[in-house]
C-alpha cells in the first residue's frame, strides 16, 4: 500500500528535500501592494522582506483554492492508495479544512489530513517523519499514528520585534498586542490549541532567546537525542551565530537552520527568530 506525503509551503522544506522524499507541497500566497505571489514558487523570503519594506500596504496572505488540493489528490490517486495532507495549525489558517474538503470531494484514493496545530519548520519536522516512514512502506494509519504521538514531544518558541503584526493579521488579539507595544517587551510566543499566545513576557530580545534556550535545555535533560531547528525572519548571521552555540552547548541535539517565509512573515514581522525541537 503506497502512501504519498502532502504539505503546504509553510513548512518551509527546501525543494532538494522535497525531491529526495517525495514529498508534494501546494504553496500558500502572499498579496503585496496588489500583486499575488505563491511562496516558495514566485517569490523567495528574501525577495519577500525587500519588497514589504517599500510597500504602502500591509501584505495579505491567502490559502490554496480546495481545487488544487482536489487536482493534487486526483493526480495521485493514480499511483497511490492514500494521502497524508499535513498543514499548518488550523488556528491561524482555512488551509487545513480546505484539504479536509478537497479529500471528500475526491475518488480513488483515501486521504487522511493531519493538523500539525503549529507551523513552520515544526510543522516540517512531521512531513520529514512521515516521508521517510512512507518511504520504508509503512501503512498510513501506522505513519498518523506515530505524528500523534510526536505531538507530545514536538515544542516551538518564538520572539517578535513588533506584535502589530500579528495583531493586524487577527493572529494575536489586540489587548496582548497593546501590552507588549505599551511596555517595550519583547514577548516569548508559543501555540496553545492551536493559536498563537503569549508565553512570558520579558524585557530584551537577548533574555528572550535565553528563556527559549532554557526550555530547549529542559527537554534535552530528559531525552537522549533530539531534532531541533532555529528559525529567523531574515536575520541569518544572528541566527547562525545562535545555532553555532546551541550546538556547543547540547551535544545530543541535531541543529538545523530555517526561515519565516512570506506567508508566516507576514504576520511574525522582519527580524523574528524561533527555537522549535522534538524528540527522535
Amino acid at each position: 500500500m503506497r502512501t504519498a506525503i502532502v504539505t503546504d509551503s509553510t513548512a518551509y522544506i527546501t525543494p532538494e528535500e522535497r525531491a529526495r522524499l517525495n514529498i508534494h507541497m501546494i504553496p500558500l500566497s502572499v498579496n503585496i501592494s496588489g500583486q499575488l505571489f505563491a511562496e516558495e514558487v514566485d517569490i523567495t523570503a528574501s525577495e519577500f522582506y525587500d519588497k514589504v519594506r517599500g510597500a504602502k500596504e500591509f501584505p495579505k496572505t491567502t490559502q490554496p483554492p480546495i481545487g488544487e488540493f482536489a487536482t493534487l489528490f486526483e493526480e495521485l490517486a493514480k499511483d497511490y492508495d492514500a494521502v497524508i495532507s499535513i498543514h499548518l495549525s488550523s488556528g491561524i489558517s482555512g488551509t487545513y479544512q480546505g484539504a479536509v474538503q478537497a479529500g471528500e470531494m475526491v475518488e480513488g484514493i483515501d486521504v487522511y489530513t493531519f493538523d500539525s496545530e503549529i507551523s513552520c519548520a515544526v510543522q516540517g519536522f512531521y512531513v520529514l517523519r512521515a516521508a521517510e516512514m512512507a518511504a520504508q512502506g509503512f501503512s498510513a494509519k501506522e505513519i498518523l499514528a506515530t505524528l500523534a504521538d510526536l505531538k507530545q514531544y514536538t515544542r516551538a518558541y518564538f520572539i517578535v520585534d513588533d506584535l502589530a503584526h500579528l495583531q493586524r493579521g487577527g493572529r494575536l488579539s489586540s489587548a496582548a498586542a497593546l501590552i507588549g507595544g505599551l511596555l517595550q517587551v519583547k514577548p516569548v510566543l508559543h501555540f496553545v490549541d492551536k493559536v498563537i499566545v503569549p508565553f512570558e513576557k520579558i524585557r530584551t530580545r537577548k533574555k528572550a532567546l535565553k528563556r527559549a534556550e532554557d526550555l530547549l535545555a529542559e527537554d534535552a535533560r530528559k531525552y537522549q537525542a533530539m531534532d531541533a531547528v532555529v528559525i529567523h525572519g531574515n536575520c541569518q548571521r544572528e541566527a547562525e551565530e545562535w545555532l553555532a552555540q546551541l550546538a556547543s552547548t547540547y551535544p545530543n541535539v541535531n541543529f538545523t537552520l530555517s526561515y519565516f517565509g512570506p506567508v508566516i512573515g507576514t504576520h511574525l514581522g522582519e527580524g523574528s527568530m524561533g527555537l522549535g525541537w522534538t524528540k527522535k
